[in-house]
């Protein structure tokens, strides 16, 4: 089949970013941080390119080393759900662009959550609530100010999943019941449920839905059997303003409590968050972790 080949990957290092608009000119972008090192990682990067860096921090949610990190007159924070009060501050800071980078806590949907009137007037007007249709509206928001939002796999370019068994070694599982897990997981991409599925010997034992990648698994980790494959996937009209798939530690280390020791994920789509670090572990603990295209 070809797909799984293990491949040697080179890490290249770049001042811009591949995902960058042609037309990019290095003026400031305005970081719209939530939870995680996913938005501590792009900061540090669009740092070390000489980029103006601001940032626009969610209470209760974004790292507070993120935050210190940042100059006073380089941030300002807004509630979860106070949409026009983000666009202000985006002007106030003097963005041209933006990039959307971090998770923002699921429950926020149903608790916490603080919309002003030009939130409400988005919600009110979309048939369907889900995360592509309510980050597709904010994003209009933004741009509809003039400011630009970015692919958000920006300056990430060699934390991306590369093609073959990224772990070296050989290769446990069945290539047959990978590709049975690309399938389902691409399938529900499609209709909008989610981004992963486990699979086990042409068995789906759980796919993703609104609860995140992490509870998925261990709900297919609480069926204790062997022969367990993880697979990550995006759908085809991705839109990588706001919807970028991650693996990170935290995956790594539920993979294994759950009994899940493959895991494969879409090349180029998906982000591994201190890569190098992640394949140290994932060797350490015999996971391995395989990229594959579509």
């Amino acid at each position: 089949m070809g797909l799984l080949k293990q491949t040697l990957f080179t890490i290249k290092m770049h001042p811009t970013s591949n995902f960058l608009p042609d037309d990019f000119d290095s003026q400031p972008i305005g970081l719209i941080a939530g939870k995680g090192l996913y938005p501590i990682l792009m900061a540090e990067r669009i740092r070390a390119a000489g980029i103006p860096l601001r940032l626009i921090s969610f209470l209760g949610e974004t790292e507070q080393s993120l935050i210190d990190s940042t100059a006073n007159k380089d941030h300002l924070q807004v509630k979860v759900g106070q949409l026009g009060k983000l666009l202000n501050s985006l002007k106030r800071l003097g963005c041209k662009y933006a990039v959307m980078a971090g998770q923002i806590s699921p429950k926020r949907l149903f608790h916490g959550l603080h919309p002003d009137l030009k939130a409400l007037a988005i919600l009110n007007r979309l048939k369907f609530k889900n995360a592509e249709t309510i980050f597709g509206a904010i994003a209009t928001e933004i741009e509809s100010i003039d400011i630009k939002i970015l692919d958000a796999r920006c300056f990430l370019d060699d934390q991306l999943a590369s093609k073959g068994l990224m772990t070296l070694g050989k290769l446990k599982a069945s290539e047959e019941f990978i590709e049975h897990g690309i399938q389902v997981a691409k399938g529900i991409t499609e209709l909008d449920v989610g981004q992963g599925a486990v699979v086990r010997k042409g068995t789906v034992l759980a796919v993703e839905a609104y609860e995140g990648t992490n509870q998925m698994l261990m709900r297919a980790g609480s069926f204790r059997t062997d022969g367990l494959i993880f697979v990550k996937a995006v759908k085809r009209k991705q839109d990588y303003r706001f919807d970028v798939p991650i693996f990170g530690e935290r995956t790594l280390e539920v993979m294994l409590d759950s009994g899940i020791q493959t895991a494969a994920l879409e090349v180029g789509r998906v982000v591994m968050l201190d890569k190098v670090m992640l394949l140290e572990k994932a060797a350490k603990l015999k996971i391995e972790l395989i990229g594959y295209s579509r």
